[in-house]
């Protein structure tokens, strides 16, 4: 597992200075803030070896100099977003943080404190969460973009559903302007200033995510930007225990939400040349959990992100003071208590695996149907209910469920059109990838490794025509198409390529296509279709005329997509269309196994994988000569037989520490550990003898580590603990 850092595979964020307690050994640190330490710190964690970006808010931030007129003698407050009501929508109010429109003179305001993180020499600079919510678009600095955009006067979002759709456009464009501006300037002062070639991220939730907390963020726009040279998919227990609704119960399914949302963000960047680092996070924003529910739930996000093998580079943590320094709730709810022992074991345990995930992929079993869901930007432009009447539900970032449930609507916020398609396929083990509708026009062959694809515009709207020539011609090459709605949607009215005519030479919306769908149909030479299945070319059409959030009521409404799916493949009768429902996913990363046993599909029974495997979620890295898993449990395995050097001789399997120098003598082995201070760690190695003794040293001090030998798999698991200083040498004998 020895790598150079600069491959850049594991990195966390913190905002503190450097400490022991949360140094957690991965190759790369994003010092997160900008303010009068940041210089310092950026030094502190340099000189501990670190390779060194900053991360910072790209919406929202200690910006009040800004704010206040300090910066540039003019206040900017009505830059900050606004809801219906004039009420500043706030990422903080002690002090007050306002989410910001991302004007021209706030990009000018960040690009010079940028400027100073440059000059203190950091590698990278990742803006954090462009974000501007649904329920903003109200504040003056947006009616004036407006008016330069639409070149007429500000129409207030909630008016329609075409107002509310415009300033969701706007919305993202402005983050895209002061990105693509911001990164492109400071890139130039860089190269021109220091010869170096500074690299631009952003990290930024999920388009599902987004979309289901009603959030506008420029997600695929990005990457038409030459200045942005990847992301981190910011995908953590509190954005994917959002609960949604299958076959009639709404619920949390944090597995198969992160599943979604890891898959969309691997589309993001699938066939290009961009950085994608997969986020986890250990616990999360909402702070009224047990470290038992914290950790169900991270492990849960972890095995559905490696179920994506297309991404090897990984955020292990955000805020990793707030997990080894902070305190959580007890399980008998009597005060806080700090992490437990064994799940901090555990956590280092994985952090470190992670390091290793760039290995060959072994699919278990036969290669699945390919079948990709489709969802697009304008997801996100449609999340307020037209009715101008309504209540306008204010902002849900995951933190109080029950306050938005009282005060909102909670069936905007299941998002169930998107899981109405999604959910009856995935909980069939039908591995079931979120596509990106706008990548259709960018990349050419983009569709071509999918056999099935399913689609509604009942909840996303193509933003251009010449995505239905490509969906058709991948119809008529062979593709299976399941379109679901009943062109029900206000927004198919909005002002749009679809429903647009010139007249007298005028433009005329309403007059030309209900709805995207007819248009669609027409390329497909099924303009007359009502619904059921219709033979085109080598392919084939399945229309389910209802609206997609009715398929997650019943099971029946489940069934129903599941059988259109059945029925068009089985129709087309293709070799490698085949419907193989299983309850389970796995597949195999190198000497990895990485599994997940589904609830809620097609049985209960459990999924069992033959030994000898080494649990990587277990503190003590347990050999297992077998592993059953019930419906609803994640594993992550190592498996020994495969992993096993050709050579022999030692070799590490696991450890909750980064491993250095390990080295063989003909009396026995020895390593260096380093991890955040005090902890207690573990490693299990391949040993061709059996100790007769171990010892760690901390600062020259002896201590007796505890082993224990497994003589069938010939492993040895060593116990020790990191030093104060982050460093311990340990020494493993088997001979005198």
């Amino acid at each position: 597992m020895s790598r150079d850092r600069k491959e850049e595979r594991t990195g966390f964020q913190e905002s503190a200075p450097y400490h022991p307690d949360y140094d957690l050994q991965t190759d790369f640190v994003m010092v997160y803030g900008i303010d009068e330490s940041m210089t310092e710190r950026i030094k502190q964690w340099k000189e501990k070896g670190y390779i060194v970006h900053l991360m910072t808010g790209v919406a929202w931030g200690n910006y009040n100099s800004y704010l206040d007129g300090e910066v540039d003698g003019i206040p900017h407050w009505d830059e900050a977003q606004m809801g219906r009501h004039q009420q500043m929508i706030l990422h903080g109010d002690q002090p007050v943080i306002p989410y910001m429109v991302p004007t021209l003179s706030f990009g000018r305001y960040l690009a010079e404190h940028i400027r100073i993180a440059v000059d203190a020499g950091v590698e990278a600079i990742h803006l954090e969460e462009p974000e501007f919510w649904v329920n903003g678009g109200y504040s003056e600095a947006f009616k004036r973009e407006w008016q330069l955009y639409y070149k007429e006067l500000w129409i207030p979002p909630h008016a329609s559903p075409d107002a509310q759709y415009r300033a969701s456009k706007l919305k993202a464009y402005l983050y895209t302007r002061v990105l693509d501006r911001l990164c492109a300037e400071m890139k130039d002062y860089a190269l021109q200033r220091y010869g170096r070639v500074l690299r631009f991220y952003v990290p930024t939730h999920s388009l599902i995510n987004y979309t289901q907390w009603r959030i506008v963020s420029p997600q695929s726009q990005l990457v038409e930007l030459a200045s942005i040279d990847g992301y981190i998919a910011q995908i953590w227990t509190g954005t994917s225990r959002t609960p949604n609704v299958y076959e009639g119960v709404r619920k949390e399914r944090t597995f198969e939400t992160a599943y979604l949302e890891y898959g969309v963000m691997q589309e993001l960047v699938r066939g290009t040349d961009r950085r994608m680092w997969f986020l986890h996070d250990p616990i999360e924003d909402n702070p009224n959990y047990t470290w038992a529910d914290y950790k169900q739930n991270y492990l849960k996000t972890v095995v559905a992100s490696l179920l994506h093998p297309g991404v090897a580079h990984y955020e292990v943590a955000p805020w990793p003071r707030r997990i080894f320094q902070g305190t959580y709730p007890a399980e008998e709810g009597a005060g806080k208590e700090n992490i437990p022992a064994d799940y901090a074991t555990t956590l280092l345990q994985v952090m470190h695996t992670l390091g290793n995930l760039d290995q060959n992929v072994i699919e278990i079993d036969q290669i699945p149907l390919q079948v990709g869901v489709l969802i697009a930007d304008s997801a996100m432009f449609q999340r307020m209910k037209p009715d101008p009447e309504a209540p306008h539900p204010g902002k849900y970032d995951g933190t109080d469920p029950e306050g938005f449930q009282q005060e909102g609507d909670t069936e905007l916020l299941d998002f169930s059109p998107f899981y109405g398609l999604a959910l009856p396929l995935l909980k069939y083990g039908i591995p079931v990838r979120p596509l990106l509708l706008d990548h259709v026009r960018r990349y050419p062959g983009y569709l071509s490794p999918y056999h099935v694809l399913v689609l509604s515009y009942e909840f996303i709207k193509p933003e251009y025509p010449d995505i239905h020539y490509v969906l058709a011609q991948w119809v008529q090459d062979g593709g299976a198409l399941i379109y679901v709605g009943d062109d029900s949607d206000p927004y198919h009215a909005i002002r749009a390529w679809w429903n647009l005519e010139q007249q007298d030479g005028k433009k005329k919306f309403g007059t030309k296509y209900h709805s995207p769908r007819e248009h669609l149909f027409e390329q497909l030479g099924l303009k007359k279709m009502k619904s059921g299945i219709e033979i085109v070319g080598k392919g084939g059409v399945a229309w389910l005329n209802e609206h997609p959030a009715d398929l997650t009521l019943s099971t029946a409404g489940a069934n129903r997509l599941r059988q259109a799916v059945q029925d068009l493949i089985g129709m087309l009768n293709q070799p490698a269309m085949q419907w193989v429902s299983r309850s389970y996913f796995k597949i195999k990363r190198g000497p990895y196994i990485i599994a997940a046993a589904l609830d809620e599909s097609v049985s209960d029974e459990p999924l069992s994988i033959p030994g000898p495997v080494v649990d990587l979620f277990d503190a003590k890295l347990a050999v297992l000569n077998q592993v059953v898993m019930k419906p609803g449990e994640q594993a992550l395995l190592y498996d020994i037989e495969s992993g096993r050097p050709a050579a022999g001789g030692i070799s590490l399997i696991a450890a909750s520490s980064r491993i250095e120098a390990l080295s063989e003598s003909a009396t026995g082995f020895q390593f260096v550990a380093r991890g955040p201070a005090r902890l207690q760690a573990a490693a299990r190695l391949y040993s061709k003898e059996k100790p007769v003794s171990a010892q760690y040293f901390v600062q020259g001090k002896a201590a007796a580590a505890s082993w224990e030998w497994d003589p069938d798999s010939q492993t040895v698991l060593i116990q020790y603990e990191h030093g104060n200083e982050n460093r311990t040498e340990v020494h493993v004998r088997w001979s005198s």
